[in-house]
């Protein structure tokens, strides 16, 4: 896609820090970090989101996010890390490549993710569980 940065970087007509790549994927800097080493995996060809990618894609997408955060751990002695990985604008994708943030998380780190979830009864936890069962087992 010649209009995604994402694909650019990939192409390397844009600059990153990249950190690990292989065949299939890309490791690089965030150019906005919410910490010391936040870093993005893409695949290296274009998906616009996780679902989008062949299922071994997104595997491999997550082989180098285990193998990127673990070098972060290392690295930097990490309190521990989040991460995230957003499908769609109300999911708030700002690029429309699939991608994954690994954010080093710090004890003294002011990063918040914002998460306000709240405690729902058990009639809807059973409703949602055999929702998603029904759609998995018909082969979604």
């Amino acid at each position: 896609m010649t209009d995604c940065v994402f694909c650019s970087i990939v192409a390397e007509d844009s600059p990153a820090y990249r950190l690990y790549e292989d065949e299939h994927t890309l490791a690089f800097l965030d150019i906005e970090p919410a910490t010391r080493g936040h870093t993005l995996v893409i695949p290296k060809t274009h998906y616009e989101t996780t679902t989008d990618m062949p299922e071994s894609l997104a595997g491999r997408v997550f082989e180098t996010v285990h193998h990127v955060a673990a070098a972060l751990e290392t690295a930097y002695g990490l309190d521990g890390f989040a991460l995230v990985q957003e499908n769609g604008v109300t999911a708030e994708q700002d690029v429309p490549h699939a991608h994954v943030h690994i954010l080093p998380r710090y004890g003294d780190d002011a990063l918040d993710l914002g998460w306000n979830g709240e405690r729902v009864d058990e009639t809807t936890q059973q409703e949602v569980a055999a929702t998603v069962r029904d759609e998995l087992m018909s082969g979604a």
